[in-house]
């Protein structure tokens, strides 16, 4: 299928690891140019030269999304450095635990603030894009309850079920679509399931075996759904909630 994303600008939050960063190489890999960014500049600088080497631009900066100021700041910069901009994905959570204020302070912040910062900050890019492309990564804990452990991280999910929802219609006039990806648990290394793999084998050996695919999901697999929605190929998905769970979730999704 041809996506016709060749030639597009994007920008992918927490784009060096896991999920955010398969989803920057897939948009490389279709000749998407990528700004990137991350806490650790180093690791930044080192993703950004692995991007150009795919024969793309690539640019990236070290920031906390959660400082919006810096935030704004990359959006703006990178897009205009781009020529403009076409993509974005708002990728980048707090992984907060607990029902303390905290946490959920924190949650919000970062999951939900930077989405609608970095949103407001692209808006003027988008708006002249000639097929704009909003993808937030929420996650299956955002529709479902996997305990009151993870309340703060899944309440923030649910969040942007509702925000991309509404900014999907909002935006649907200009011209710019808006979904949502939501992963089913997703392993990589250093990541948040190879870590419980490590302290708790057998908690994580039950996890598995709760999804009838007997895996969890690879992050190019989630990076693949992203591509597909941000591309004309989806031209008339908006305001959806993606799921790629491999069957995960037992409800039926209306």
């Amino acid at each position: 299928m041809e996506l016709g994303l060749k030639g597009r600008r994007a920008l992918v939050t927490g784009g060096t690891r896991g999920i955010g960063r398969a989803i920057a190489f897939a948009l490389a890999a279709e000749g998407v140019d990528v700004g990137i960014c991350a806490r650790d500049g180093a690791a930044v600088s080192a993703t950004v030269a692995e991007l150009k080497a795919k024969g793309v631009r690539a640019a990236g900066r070290g920031l906390d999304v959660a400082d919006a100021t810096a935030l704004t700041a990359w959006v703006t910069e990178t897009a205009q450095g781009f020529g403009g901009l076409d993509i974005l994905v708002a990728n980048t959570s707090a992984m907060a635990e607990g029902a303390t204020e905290t946490e959920f302070r924190k949650a919000f912040e970062v999951d939900v603030l930077h989405t609608l910062n970095a949103v407001t900050a692209a808006m003027p890019f988008l708006e002249t894009s000639r097929g704009g492309s909003i993808v937030a990564i929420s996650s299956i804990s955002g529709s479902e309850d996997y305990g009151y452990e993870g309340v703060s991280y899944g309440a923030m999910k649910a969040a942007l079920l509702f925000y991309m929802k509404s900014l999907a219609r909002h935006v649907a006039p200009k011209g710019i679509r808006a979904n949502v990806v939501s992963p089913g648990t997703t392993y990589f290394t250093g990541g948040f399931w190879h870590e419980v793999e490590i302290r708790d084998p057998k908690g994580f050996a039950a996890t598995i075996a709760e999804n009838p695919t007997g895996r969890m999901a690879r992050p190019e697999e989630v990076a693949n759904a992203v591509v597909f929605l941000a591309s004309d190929a989806a031209s008339f998905v908006s305001g959806t909630n993606l799921v790629v769970d491999g069957t995960l979730t037992r409800r039926i999704q209306l």
